[in-house]
């Protein structure tokens, strides 16, 4: 682990990391990669991916120290968007963000949430066109993964980042055949990774309003959020929940192609069956979590918005008006406008590429057998 701490002070010059303690997860991951089968590539793509992680988290406290009112900032009634994999959750996501009113993170943030300290905010972040450059050097050098998991500089996107930067997250798992860190996240705390992405909202909104941004609440959007229910409104107390639901066929298969390309990417041989049998048994480790926690709720009703893909996909303006009723905020003319242009003007995705359940040894029996209490509960369609 030294090495990786290492690396990030030398090309930082820092070494405050701040409060949370990120190394016992950080070292559970390192010790688990060497029996990953990851080639050469994989082994830099992913020490490289924790050392900037490390540099990030270096530099948020250096800016911390030299601001310290960025603690005051306050992160209220956030709206989060949840469910599984292709159910939605961007399109809700980026609807919501496409009004003014609502913070969120744009792909550039995420990806360098920490600007080099001495930053004035002033004219156009330099961090917009490092994104773009990657974006589109990740269209040319991985096509498949950009056209399943494609992320856009400008457009809102997902902080699952911040997560995985507390290494308390399943990012890695998705990337690699990492049994023993799997198996022990099932059994840790997840606080501090949420305490941490509190943290980071708390630096982002202080870089949003220096660059003049007034908006108040936040739009999230993550499908790791979902099994993780109980932290985020332990470090969110007011927040609203959108969840998001398709068949599990389409959202399990679509996530298990996903992770099988991901490893790929990291090692030589990839295990299809095994991947898709682990993808299985998250994704319904995730949902009864999910549905264990709502029902511990005695505010369910108010805290929750379930919308269903299909309504979402028919009638987008529609379901994000019930958002807006249910958390007591005027859909305005303005802001029906801007999502209609957004809807209008969207980046257009490339085709993904062909995967059914049978290319990763499952059948849709299977998935039915494990989601049966899910569907039972929320199934309105076949989409």
């Amino acid at each position: 682990m030294a090495g990786v701490l290492d690396a990030a002070v030398d090309k930082e010059g820092l070494t405050e990391w701040g409060p949370g303690d990120f190394r016992e997860p950080l070292a559970v991951l390192l010790d688990d990669y060497p029996g990953a089968g990851l080639n050469v590539i994989g082994e830099h793509i992913l020490r490289s991916g924790i050392v900037h992680s490390l540099r990030m988290r270096l530099r948020t406290e250096e800016w911390i120290r030299r601001h310290p009112e960025i603690l005051s900032e306050r992160i209220e009634a956030p709206i989060v968007v949840v469910g599984m994999m292709r159910s939605g959750t961007t399109l809700l996501q980026r609807l919501l963000a496409a009004d003014v009113r609502l913070h969120c993170a744009r792909g550039w943030e995420v990806v360098e949430a920490a600007p080099k300290l001495g930053y004035d905010f002033a004219g156009t972040d330099p961090r917009i066109a490092v994104s773009e450059a990657r974006e589109n050097k990740s269209r040319e050098l991985a096509p498949e993964l950009f056209a399943i998991h494609p992320m856009y500089a400008r457009e809102a996107e997902e902080e699952i980042v911040f997560l995985a930067d507390a290494f308390l997250s399943h990012v890695p798992e998705s990337g690699a055949h990492l049994p023993n860190y799997r198996s022990w996240l099932n059994t840790q705390d997840f606080a501090p990774a949420y305490a941490y992405l509190h943290r980071m909202l708390q630096f982002l909104q202080w870089q949003q309003r220096r660059r003049g941004v007034t908006a108040g609440r936040w739009v999230l959007k993550s499908p790791a959020h979902l099994g993780y229910l109980d932290a985020l409104r332990n470090e969110f107390p007011d927040v609203h929940v959108v969840h998001m639901h398709r068949n599990p066929r389409t959202t399990v298969s679509s996530g298990a192609s996903l992770n099988a390309t991901l490893h790929a990417m990291h090692a030589d041989e990839v295990d299809t069956r095994r991947v898709g049998a682990q993808w299985l048994e998250r994704m319904g480790w995730t949902n009864d979590r999910a549905m264990a926690v709502r029902d511990s709720w005695t505010d369910e009703s108010e805290r929750v918005t379930d919308i269903h893909f299909g309504a979402a996909v028919g009638d987008p303006i529609g379901q994000v008006g019930r958002v807006y009723d249910a958390i007591g905020l005027p859909l305005t003319d303005t802001a029906v406008t801007a999502m209609t242009d957004w809807l209008a003007n969207r980046p257009r995705e490339v085709p993904r590429p062909p995967y059914e359940l049978a290319d990763y040894g499952l059948s849709d029996a299977q998935v039915d057998e494990r989601f049966s209490l899910y569907n039972k509960r929320f199934r309105k369609d076949d989409q």
